[in-house]
């Protein structure tokens, strides 16, 4: 029986291959678009579930608020003392380790190499996050200082194809060469997992940090991760409803000026189990790139949407043709087919429709995974056997389309009566029905195809303005050198910059902590005179050459001026306690912008001049220190629109910065990067040159949402030419059907254009109707993803008018070539048989 209606189904494809190519192209292509996005929705979501005891693994964040304006920034970092803190104060807590990111620089051969994913812990880390090693034992491959873990990837860039176990790396430490030995080999990580390292030095904090201790005590200095294990069993929702008591006795008041305040007040601490990290939310301080359940969640939601759209043109072209199977269907029910099998052999139809196009999907699969998987930087891969194997994903899909698509055909064939289809002059193509159902379903399908056009072009339009928008400097020709925090490059400072100054093409270089696209952030509580709570302003040092680097105006006042003693602090203030309290002696001069002046209570730029506030950017038990604002400059935005704007005072300190920034003149940027690097490499042969242009880290901020938006008019795209597809297939039926009313209107005096008004009005409704469904949804979807950036585009009407506009005209064109066919043709060839 089976083997009949198979047969039976690869007839009646054959009879009609306009039908056949409709439904299996069109299904091929939402299947294959399905598969991809699931493929990737999988990925996502899989972070760091492979990583061994994934489950009784956690990350504690901390959510800071800012008391003025309310904001939240949430951070995967922590402060080193409150993971010492939370281990003590919660028994159930096993294992822990604190983890600091620390670029190295490596000595080897006599040649500098750079390690930027280095990352500094204790003896703890493999306990804790138990990543797998191909050498050496977890146990005990950290447990001495001075030992150092390579991944597989980075002992052959290190040692080659020599045998990297047990050989000795020289690194850089504080300006000075320390020798560690490699006592283990990890396994490469793969891409979805949340930690990022090569190489693992083994640390004891309390010698390692000498000249920063405050790293180690303050609750404000988020400094790196804390990670810890719990034990089985126990209830997190538990001690996460704990933290306010624990933050209530263990982090100590401070005296800011003459008030007591409390960090607590303005710090949350959640704990995250480590297979959540990717998509929790927390971008602020990530190793590696993160995602959002709501962009998931729009991904997946668009696979099924294109899918459905596939299932829509199967059941509708089906139905369209229905009247071409009722002799079929009333010629077996006398020869006493029960309406039971009719379903069944319908049902086949499908299924057997839907595996051929499952096989075409596997094809294009195949082939576009690959580019899809290097567009979005992410480890894609479509395998069919194992755990993670998509099979069975595939045969249900294949199952559940082929119902989907095939059972209300199936029943609404099945229900015709012999005695009503084969009376006399009955015609095949005579329709049955009003045709509400199909309409429905055309105008689902384009609400979605619209739907998605608008988003597309929202989505476009506001990562072109996230890339050109000014952010109050000069964006372009800039050359950033980060490191130059390293001993080796503080004790040689002025000679370097000198020379680099000298490099043909170079018009001013600055030192600075604080960049293109920088990712940390150094805040500081101020006090002012009349204001009740302390203000959180940036704080980040600079030198006088700073602001004409960056290209930053001055809006009042004056900037640092090297022939004022005064403007200089000329000394690391944080390295020791006599320096900190000579500061605070001293007082310093402040550059703030524009917001900070705000914050602090002056509406007028210049009216902030001259004022002294007093800032914490010691340690709380020297007192605050008096800083006098001697100029306003423009606000700049250093960081992604979806970030607020940062008030900041800049000091002139320049033994503190860690980034060197070259303006150059446009006319050689590589040749003027190669000549810097030259320089850098004759005076300092034990510094790695980390230099990239600030066109790349610009663009770097928006990569992600740049590869996400094209993948997504991509899909756009999919949907419209599937709908498109649907849309030729019911105008190819409907002029077949409207063949005899139109041969009638034509001898009736009908001429061309009224023929073809007639047709293309009767496929425009359903898209007009469409776009007032479709507006509305995506006007509130696309309010919701633009709220989240800092500063963003208006959304206007255009996008609605364009959607809607390509929509009509894609309907017109689709349609455009079966009405001119029959309204061109000869009424006497539609009305012979009468």
């Amino acid at each position: 029986m089976w083997r009949n209606y198979v047969t039976v189904g690869v007839r009646a494809l054959v009879k009609n291959k306009t039908y056949a190519f409709i439904n299996v192209f069109g299904l091929a292509i939402g299947l294959a678009a399905c598969l991809m996005l699931l493929i990737y929705v999988r990925y996502e979501t899989s972070y760091d579930q492979w990583v061994p005891n994934a489950e009784n693994s956690y990350q504690l964040q901390l959510d800071n608020t800012n008391p003025q304006t309310g904001e939240v920034t949430q951070l995967q970092m922590t402060s080193y003392t409150s993971g010492q803190h939370f281990r003590a104060s919660f028994p159930q807590v096993g294992n822990s380790v604190y983890v600091w990111s620390n670029g190295a620089t490596v000595i080897r051969n006599g040649e500098a190499l750079s390690v930027d994913d280095a990352l500094l812990v204790d003896n703890r880390f493999f306990d804790v996050l138990q990543f797998p090693l191909v050498e050496g034992d977890p146990n005990q491959a950290l447990a001495q200082a001075g030992s150092v873990v390579l991944t597989q990837r980075e002992a052959q860039r290190l040692f080659g194809s020599a045998r990297a176990m047990g050989q000795t790396l020289t690194v850089m430490w504080d300006g000075r060469p320390v020798d560690y030995r490699v006592t283990g080999i990890a396994r490469d990580l793969p891409h979805n997992s949340h930690v990022e390292f090569s190489m693992l030095l083994r640390v004891d904090p309390a010698t390692a940090f000498t000249t920063t201790p405050q790293m180690l005590t303050s609750w404000g200095w988020q400094s790196g991760w804390f990670y810890f294990n719990v034990r089985p069993g126990t209830d997190i929702a538990a001690m996460q409803a704990q933290i306010p008591a624990w933050k209530r006795r263990n982090i100590p008041d401070d005296q800011f000026g003459n008030r007591t305040v409390n960090q607590g007040d303005t710090q949350d601490y959640r704990i995250v189990n480590i297979r959540d990290v990717h998509l929790g939310g927390a971008k602020v301080g990530a190793m590696t790139p993160v995602n959002d359940h709501r962009t998931i969640a729009t991904f997946t939601i668009i696979a099924f949407l294109i899918l459905g759209m596939a299932c829509v043109n199967f059941t509708n072209l089906a139905t369209a043709r229905a009247g071409q199977r009722a002799r079929e269907v009333a010629l077996r029910k006398v020869l006493g087919a029960t309406r039971r099998q009719l379903v069944t052999q319908f049902l086949a139809e499908s299924i057997l429709i839907a595996a051929i196009a499952m096989l075409l999907a596997l094809a294009l699969v195949e082939l576009l995974l690959p580019a899809l998987a290097h567009f979005l930087d992410a480890d894609l891969a479509m395998r069919y056997f194992g755990a993670d194997g998509m099979l069975l994903p595939i045969l249900l899909l294949v199952i559940l389309v082929g119902a989907a698509g095939g059972v209300y055909p199936a029943f609404y064939l099945s229900r015709f009566q012999p005695a009503r289809v084969l009376k006399a002059n009955k015609s095949s193509a005579d329709a049955t029905g009003s045709g509400a159902l199909r309409n429905i379903l055309v105008v689902a399908q384009f609400a979605v195809s619209i739907g998605l056009i608008i988003c597309t072009t929202v989505v476009y339009a506001q990562t072109v303005y996230a890339r050109s928008v000014d952010p109050g400097y000069h964006r372009d020709g800039i050359i950033q050198i980060t490191g130059i925090g390293r001993r080796q490059f503080v004790d040689r400072a002025d000679s370097v910059i000198d020379a680099i100054r000298r490099v043909p093409g170079v018009v001013s270089v600055a030192r600075s902590t604080i960049g293109v696209s920088t990712g940390s952030t150094s805040q500081s509580g101020v006090e002012v005179a009349g204001h009740p709570d302390p203000v959180l302003i940036g704080t980040y040092q600079v030198d006088p050459a700073f602001f004409r680097t960056m290209g930053i105006d001055l809006v009042a006042g004056r900037l640092f001026d090297p022939n004022r003693e005064a403007d200089n602090l000329d000394q690391p203030y944080v390295a020791t306690p006599e320096a900190q309290r000579a500061l605070v002696a001293r007082g310093q001069n402040i550059v703030v912008n524009e917001l900070a002046a705000r914050r602090l209570g002056f509406n007028n730029p210049a009216d902030a001049v001259g004022h002294v506030v007093r800032a914490s950017t010691v340690e709380d038990q020297y007192g605050l220190v008096p800083s006098r604002i001697i100029g306003v400059v423009k606000d700049s935005r250093f960081r992604t629109i979806r970030l607020p704007v940062e008030p900041i005072m800049f000091a002139w300190d320049e033994r503190s910065t860690t980034t060197l920034l070259v303006r150059h003149d446009g006319s050689d940027p590589r040749g003027t990067r190669e000549r810097i690097e030259r320089v850098w490499k004759q005076m300092l042969s034990d510094m790695t040159f980390q230099a990239e242009f600030s066109e790349e880290r610009n663009a770097a901020l928006y990569a992600a949402d740049e590869a996400r938006a094209k993948v997504f008019a991509g899909f756009a795209v999919l949907a419209v030419v599937v709908a498109a597809l649907g849309l030729f297939g019911l105008a190819a039926f409907t002029a077949e059907r409207r063949t005899k009313e139109i041969g009638i209107r034509k001898v009736l005096g009908a001429r061309t254009p009224n023929i073809v008004r007639l047709l293309a009005w009767q496929f425009s409704k359903p898209v007009v109707i469409a776009n007032l469904i479709a507006w509305p949804i995506a006007w509130w979807l696309m309010r919701g993803w633009l709220n989240t950036f800092d500063t963003r585009i208006d959304l206007g009407p255009l996008p609605f008018l364009f959607a809607g506009l390509l929509a009509l005209a894609i309907a017109m064109g689709t349609i455009a070539g079966h009405a001119f066919k029959v309204a061109r043709a000869n009424p006497i060839h539609a009305l012979r048989y009468e």
